[in-house]
């Protein structure tokens, strides 16, 4: 970290606390990662390889535990997954300035931001299935994005899927972990092919986020009012968003 407003400590509980708010409607908290990360000073070399490496672990357990609990459909996953993989190993392998970087990650955290409140009251009832162009080019583009920012792309996948009603919400929690995971080690593979390193500093946040990811799925996957959670999420990411859209 760069002398930034978060200590370790209460930057480590920040991750594991957002581990568990994601994991519990599929996420692996990527958006959210990168928002106290931002809070906390860190660096864009920092920021993109702990997101992606958070996202693969949380997601993971996400993953197992939805598809434990009756909630994964492959048939459903794999056309968003066959343009994301290539997509984001693409993206992982461009490094894009700090100068473009940050304001490009407040964006997605903003939008991000926006989601979670657009989607309180979106209908849990699945009306037809997503025609495979339309999942080919949706997995392309979030593809591409998770691999450039250190997002999973979920975040993105989810809402439309629920205001396509193309699952409810169960589903399209398990098929944006899955996607999450594809992306997220897409994004991570580019990024060590072109001679990137991971982060020294990620192994506390790795226990916390694992740990909030087990209970948070676990707890998803089952049950779990989700309006409050929203509402808390929105508010971290867009507070976050906007900081790195105005510089800070």
């Amino acid at each position: 970290m760069n002398g930034g407003d978060l200590d370790g400590p209460i930057l480590t509980l920040a991750i594991g606390l957002a581990a568990f708010l994601y994991s519990s409607v599929g996420h692996g908290g990527a958006s959210a990662y990168l928002a106290v990360l931002a809070l906390a000073g860190t660096s864009a070399a920092v920021m993109r390889p702990t997101a992606l490496l958070l996202n693969v672990l949380v997601a993971g357990i996400g993953t197992i535990q939805f598809a434990r609990a009756g909630h994964l459909r492959w048939s459903l996953v794999w056309p968003f997954l066959v343009t994301a993989i290539p997509m984001a190993f693409l993206g992982g392998r461009i490094a894009l300035p700090e100068a473009y970087y940050r304001p490009l990650i407040g964006l997605v955290l903003c939008l991000a931001a926006v989601r979670f409140v657009v989607t309180l009251r979106t209908e849990d009832v699945p009306r037809t299935t997503p025609p495979r162009t339309a999942a080919l080019g949706v997995g392309a583009v979030l593809g591409l994005l998770a691999g450039l920012t250190g997002v999973g792309g979920g975040i993105f996948l989810s809402p439309l899927m629920l205001l396509l009603g193309w699952a409810d919400l169960r589903t399209t929690a398990a098929t944006s972990a899955l996607f999450i995971v594809a992306n997220s080690l897409a994004g991570l593979g580019g990024f060590l092919a072109v001679g990137g390193t991971m982060p020294g500093t990620a192994w506390p946040w790795l226990a916390a986020a694992g740990l909030g990811g087990l209970v948070g799925s676990t707890l998803g996957s089952a049950y779990f009012g989700r309006g409050a959670l929203r509402i808390l999420l929105a508010g971290v990411l867009g507070i976050a968003g906007i900081k790195l859209l105005l510089g800070g």
